[in-house]
């Protein structure tokens, strides 16, 4: 959560009125709660809950957060955190969706020398906290901003689909749970299972699995094993990981990588054993992530292995 809140934190969101005709009219990603109206020339973006205009760039993402998420997300909006952040401000306007309060801001982010206008909607759902970036690219026109502001300004909710129905929408299937729970989908291309009667898992109780579909260029076979290293170890969520295996193989005609390390949850101190598997594709990755207790390492690895052994892309 720390890191999805210092992540967010550079944008800036917003929320409006709107009516009856306005949500009527709304596209949603499959899957997300948010829709709006879009856009001309606007399409649904291969994996990422949202809308990309191929043509100039301009993109829309949607985000669902829990609702406790909301004060957090909302005080990196205050000016003076934006501005450590690298974002300049230009109009900041506070909104209504329906029932729910909401932040509309619009800017630049300043990024290793380029200057990218955003526009970010954020709204406190009793039952979700909802992100939606607008971007353009460095140096559109401001006509762009100018849209991205009146699409953002159509955001409306619609009831929370069921756990089957978002699973359905994931760009993969899940063939093999393992006995293990679907607790919620994240941006339309990442699930999170857990096996125990929490939701909300806390100090590594409970064992976890992440699957999570990318579809940024997959690094090259030289350079995949620094690469799973890296993101393995930059998370924010374990200490102290020492590498156990870490290998590279074929499986299914499909090149993997994988690794085996020991760690400490970063909260409680526990240790831990976790399991990184990854299936590279020519058009991205599936990233597979299982924490488990170190104690309970032995029961819960080789149902990680039925889950990571039975997923595949759509």
């Amino acid at each position: 959560m720390r890191r999805l809140i210092s992540f967010v934190a550079v944008l800036l969101a917003a929320a409006v009125s709107f009516d009856a005709a306005c949500a009527a009219e709304a596209v949603f990603p499959p899957g997300s709660r948010i829709g709006l109206q879009l856009p001309a020339d606007m399409l649904p973006a291969k994996g990422i809950s949202g809308f990309r205009n191929l043509k100039t760039g301009v993109a829309i993402v949607t985000i669902e957060m829990p609702a406790e998420a909301y004060p957090s997300i909302a005080a990196s909006f205050a000016d003076e955190a934006l501005k450590a952040q690298g974002f300049t401000l230009k109009s900041r306007e506070m909104l209504k969706i329906g029932q729910s309060d909401a932040i509309l801001i619009s800017g630049e982010q300043h990024d290793a020398g380029r200057v990218v206008p955003k526009t970010l909607l954020l709204a406190a759902d009793p039952g979700m906290t909802a992100l939606v970036i607008g971007q353009a690219p460095s140096g559109a026109a401001s006509s762009s901003e100018e849209e991205l502001r009146s699409a953002l300004k159509t955001v409306t909710f619609r009831p929370p689909l069921s756990i089957d129905d978002q699973i359905a929408a994931l760009p993969f299937r899940l063939a093999d749970l393992a006995g293990f729970r679907p607790i919620r989908v994240m941006s339309g291309n990442s699930i999170l299972l857990t096996d125990g009667p929490n939701d909300a898992v806390r100090q590594a109780e409970q064992p976890i699995m992440i699957v999570a579909q990318s579809f940024a260029p997959a690094p090259a076979a030289d350079q995949r094993d620094t690469f799973a290293r890296q993101v393995l170890v930059s998370n924010t969520v374990l200490t102290e990981t020492v590498l156990e295996r870490s290998q590279e193989f074929r499986q299914g005609g499909t090149d993997w990588h994988e690794i085996v390390a020991k760690a400490k949850d970063g909260h409680s101190n526990v240790p831990v054993v976790v399991l990184q598997t990854i299936r590279f594709s020519p058009d991205g990755y599936l990233r597979m992530v299982g924490v488990v207790k170190a104690e309970d390492r032995d029961a819960v690895m080789p149902r990680f292995r039925k889950i990571v052994d039975a997923v595949a892309p759509k």
